[in-house]
């Protein structure tokens, strides 16, 4: 039903290709079952009587049948070729979409591997199945009663050997079909698997090599290929059953006309043409019934492929985007109302009764012991997970009732992560604000401490490597506080994004960001030397606020902040006479 519903949805719109390929494939079909016929007639009239005007005659209207039957059967090809195709195309476009649109606990629900082999492998199982729909599903059934049509005219008194062989026939393919079932849904869970290994592997390539675990994930990823392996045999050994078996029927079925019919050929009966003429219809009918056979093998993995994709499409997503205000009544300002937030399955909010406010053009720096919910205050406040209670405000405006682009262009972002994208320097910086001049470009690398890009010969034309892995840590850093620069938004968050900077850089830079940016700076930091130059300071321990103020109010008062203070000292002392890159 999955695989129907998925189907009506997307052919829909190339219903007119659809029409062509029934027409074509039957026109085709309709060609193919007069052929023996012909045959019969330029061999029984023709040949066996020596009148070779009915043979060149007959044998004109057949080359003229194969023709058409050719050429429709072209045509159909094409027409069932585009048609799938197009509804390829249309369903990654619409996963590609759905999943830019969701938050991020439905790609945790999916993850990242299971959605990239929904929308590769699966598309291309519903893809192959339209496409042998197109070219065979309307060949088999007329192919089938056709040619038991056809083969009753010839002879009924043979009629009783295709009754047995399409009976013996079908009882095989079912039994193959049966087995072929639950063998393709672990087929495609075990490339979901495999895909997962692989991209682990690949993202964390330098954590492999430097703690020298090469042995242990080729271990890791040969268990994952074996099952893949494995999966892929058990079907490879019931096609390879099938074939053969198939091959055996037919050719005894052959055998058996050809067994009773000499018979009737010599009493007189029946002619050697007809008896052509019959096997032929035979192995029409046999072929008919292999090709609803091979469907049906094909059906379950389309049908497994259709509900893993469905699954995403018609997935709800958490974060409603319909919001419109794009008017800001107090600009540059943030504010959390009593926000509370649980992660999905989670059995306590990882942040509760959170209330505060920054005003516009002030910094607020949040610390607090790891796991204590920083992070989820900065998903909160660009809207990547929603608060479960209470409400974000942006501006004066609930983050809910912003329309996207405002926001968007209202809050610059910097992650944990500092995640670039294959292309220039300068496609990477254009990322968030695609209308950037030159100038506003250097402006941005010049705050971001991104000096090192006027040593390169190419400067803003030098292409990076996907996820930037051709620059260091450091300067992947810079370069995503460069990238949320250069739109020049109100409001700029930074999760932990000064973490790979060493201290007089991570100076710098935070001096840079006072004097020459005009935003309401929320700073996330590991580091209190990070965070104590800020207006505020906003404590956080198991996602409650524990403290507000600034660094001298809260190391006087604050027992967390003390903490915090006294378990960097050492390491803080330490750092302030290295300089990283």
């Amino acid at each position: 039903m999955r695989l129907l519903t998925l189907l009506r949805r997307y052919l829909f719109d190339y219903r007119g290709m659809l029409v062509g390929v029934v027409v074509f494939q039957a026109l085709q079909t309709f060609g193919m079952l007069f052929l023996p016929t012909l045959n019969a007639r330029m061999i029984d009239e023709g040949v066996a009587v020596g009148d070779v005007d009915t043979v060149w005659r007959v044998g004109g209207w057949m080359t003229l049948v194969a023709v058409g039957q050719l050429l429709c059967n072209a045509l159909a090809i094409y027409f069932g070729s585009r048609c799938a195709m197009s509804a390829g195309r249309d369903l990654r476009r619409d996963i590609f979409h759905h999943v830019i649109d969701m938050g991020q606990q439905e790609v945790s629900a999916f993850t990242a591997a299971g959605l990239i082999t929904r929308n590769t492998n699966d598309i291309r199982q519903v893809q192959q199945f339209i496409v042998l729909s197109a070219t065979m599903l309307v060949m088999a059934p007329l192919m089938s009663l056709g040619g038991i049509v056809m083969a009753l005219y010839e002879s009924v008194e043979l009629s009783w050997i295709v009754v047995v062989t399409v009976v013996v026939l079908a009882i095989a393919m079912g039994v193959i079909v049966a087995r072929m079932v639950p063998s393709f849904t672990v087929m495609q869970e075990r490339i979901d698997a495999l895909n997962s290994v692989t991209r682990q592997q690949l993202t964390g390539i330098r954590v492999i090599r430097a703690f020298v675990r090469e042995h242990a994930e080729s271990q890791r990823f040969a268990t994952a290929n074996e099952g893949v392996t494995e999966a892929n045999l058990r079907v490879g050994r019931l096609f390879a059953l099938m074939f053969p078996l198939v091959m055996f029927i037919i050719q005894a079925a052959s055998a058996a006309v050809i067994w009773f019919a000499a018979f009737e050929v010599e009493a007189g009966t029946l002619g050697v043409g007809t008896m052509m003429a019959f096997i032929q219809y035979l192995l029409q009918i046999l072929m008919g019934v292999m090709i609803a056979s091979f469907m049906a093998m094909m059906l379950p993995r389309a049908a497994v492929s259709a509900r893993r994709i469905l699954e995403v499409v018609d997935h709800p997503i958490a974060i409603d985007a319909s919001g419109s205000t794009s008017a800001l009544p107090t600009p540059g300002t943030v504010e959390f109302s009593d926000v509370e937030y649980r992660y999905p399955g989670a059995e306590a909010p990882v942040v509760s009764g959170l209330d505060f406010t920054v005003p516009a053009g002030t910094s607020l720096a949040i610390v607090g012991a790891t796991g204590s919910g920083k992070s989820t205050i900065a998903s909160l406040l660009v809207r990547l997970v929603e608060a479960d209670t209470g409400a974000v405000c942006i501006g004066g405006v609930d983050v809910r009732d912003l329309a996207p682009e405002t926001l968007t262009r209202t809050v610059g972002f910097v992650p944990q992560q500092a995640f670039l994208f294959s292309g220039s320097i300068a496609d990477n910086l254009r990322f968030a604000a695609p209308g950037a001049s030159e100038a506003d470009m250097r402006w941005a690398l010049q705050v971001a401490q991104a000096d090192f890009v006027d040593d390169l010969a190419d400067g803003l034309d030098h292409q990076i490597n996907q996820g930037g892995t051709n620059l260091s840590g450091g300067q992947r850093q810079r370069m995503a506080i460069a990238r949320a620069l250069v739109g020049r938004p109100e409001v700029l968050v930074f999760d932990d994004s000064f973490s790979a900077l060493d201290t007089a850089t991570d100076k710098a830079l935070r001096a840079a960001l006072a004097e020459q940016v005009d935003a309401t700076l929320v700073i996330i930091a590991q580091r209190i030397a990070t965070a104590q130059d800020a207006d505020r300071i906003l404590v956080i321990d198991h996602g409650r606020i524990v403290g507000l103020g600034s660094h001298e109010e809260l190391a006087g008062t604050n027992e967390v902040y003390r903490e915090i203070i006294e378990s960097q000292s050492g390491a803080h002392h330490a750092g302030e006479v290295t300089r990283g890159d």
